[in-house]
């Protein structure tokens, strides 16, 4: 047994031990991983229902991909990535160009999801000065949206429990009113609608065309924004009406892509391709950190340029191209290859949605479960015809979420909202056993706790 417990961790600052609930309810010291199961230092497991923040994709401790970087790491650990490269990167970048939406030629490594839309931000701003276009500064983003906390992303992001505190720092940037299908003030249904809401993105961008360098968005799926999922439709006319105004558009797919929607990449669905693609999360299977940019042709050619132009994109990190870091995603893109793991989700997410919309249909504090693919989200309301969400500072999301853990679920909210987004190895009867232990939880909560 590890001579220590879960109260020694006081001394690591993270969320949990800022708060006074730490006290009470210390975080989980968590021993191993296998498959979709988390097993702390009592012996006790979880069923890691989110992924662990949706970065584990085939489960955790996957062989396949721990062999890879036992293997890469006897060969080659870390080299400088400047005038320099290594086959793995190589072999790696040539991958993800050929199955990335079309035209995306070009590949930028970094080391996470926010340092990988910084960079999407940054070399569309220096684009524009050196096309003669100095005028294009803005940034267009969506209301409720989430792009990561490092400054750049956070200037791009609406959640204000971010980036309240940090207002100052923060660029200016042109924020418009998404899609809200689940509280649609247009009264349709995002299955059968024409994406009306398109409008107000449509009169932004009119108004501040001239001035915006791009349009950022998470596709089909805005994630921390609680789930909220709009049709493929936004996503054509957005960059149909990008191109026409020469505005880039930064497809955020951090969270959403390598199948989480259904598809290999969310933008599959809309047939479009971004000028800019982002990427980290499960890129590695969730094995080690690592952020992806894709774009163009046309783009890396505004930056090719002798020395003395001095037109060079200058953004480095010390573990760019990290060469175990390329190993675990070249492994994870091989169980993509070797397995029929997209077909099989097709038939789990087809069963997810089967057993939990059924499941809780019937309970009066449910407003809405809503999925796409390998993401299930359930709407906690307080009242169902109203659809008036609850305050947040009743936590009742992380209150249920602590009842579920008890019953050995990992099921952490997103305030009001809960939701799957298991690895994708899960097999049905686990399927079953997280939306039974999630609905148990839901229920006793509104039947035995009388403060919500």
């Amino acid at each position: 047994m590890t001579p220590w417990n879960e109260r020694d961790l006081a001394v690591i600052w993270h969320p949990c031990t800022q708060m006074k609930d730490h006290e009470t309810f210390p975080p989980l010291v968590i021993e191993r991983g296998e498959g979709v199961w988390l097993y702390d230092i009592h012996g006790k497991r979880y069923l890691d229902a989110i992924s662990s923040w949706w970065v584990n994709l085939f489960g955790h401790a996957r062989q396949e991909i721990a062999d890879a970087i036992a293997q890469q790491a006897h060969t080659l650990e870390q080299v400088i990535f400047s005038h320099f490269s290594h086959t793995p990167a190589i072999m790696l970048a040539e991958r993800l160009v050929h199955k990335a939406p079309s035209g995306l030629s070009k590949v930028f490594f970094s080391d996470n999801g926010s340092t990988a839309v910084e960079v999407a931000l940054k070399m569309s701003f220096q684009y524009h000065r050196q096309t003669n276009n100095p005028q294009k500064h803005l940034f267009v983003k969506l209301t409720d949206a989430y792009h990561g906390e490092t400054v750049g992303a956070l200037s791009v992001g609406d959640i204000s429990l971010y980036r309240e505190i940090f207002h100052p720092l923060l660029f200016a940037t042109v924020t418009v009113e998404g899609p809200d299908c689940y509280r649609c003030p247009y009264g349709k249904n995002r299955d059968t609608c024409e994406v009306e809401c398109f409008e107000k993105m449509a009169q932004a961008l009119t108004i501040w065309g001239d001035e915006v360098a791009a349009v950022i968005i998470e596709p089909l799926v805005q994630a921390a924004a609680g789930m909220k999922m709009y049709p493929p439709l936004y996503l054509k006319k957005l960059r149909e009406i990008t191109s026409s105004l020469d505005i880039h558009l930064i497809a955020d797919e951090v969270a959403v892509g390598f199948g989480r929607t259904g598809t290999f990449f969310a933008c599959e669905q809309a047939e479009i391709s971004p000028d800019f693609l982002c990427l980290s999360k499960g890129l590695t299977g969730g094995f080690l950190p690592m952020g992806l940019t894709l774009t163009t042709e046309n783009i890396y050619q505004a930056f090719y340029d002798d020395y003395k132009s001095l037109r060079a994109f200058m953004h480095s990190h010390s573990y760019t191209g990290n060469p175990l870091a390329c190993a675990a995603a070249l492994a994870t893109l091989n169980l993509f290859d070797t397995t029929q793991v997209l077909k099989e989700n097709i038939s789990k997410s087809t069963f997810l949605f089967q057993q939990a919309s059924t499941s809780l249909a019937n309970l009066e504090m449910i407003g809405e479960y809503r999925q796409r693919g390998m993401i299930g989200a359930i709407e906690l309301v307080e009242d169902k015809k109203t659809k008036k969400t609850f305050d947040w500072e009743k936590r009742i999301g992380y209150r249920i979420y602590r009842r579920a853990l008890d019953k050995g679920l990992l099921l952490r909210p997103l305030g009001n909202i809960l939701y799957f987004m298991p690895p994708y190895n899960i097999n049905y009867e686990e399927i079953q056993w997280m939306v039974e232990t999630a609905v148990t939880s839901i229920s006793e909560f509104f039947t035995q706790e009388r403060d919500w």
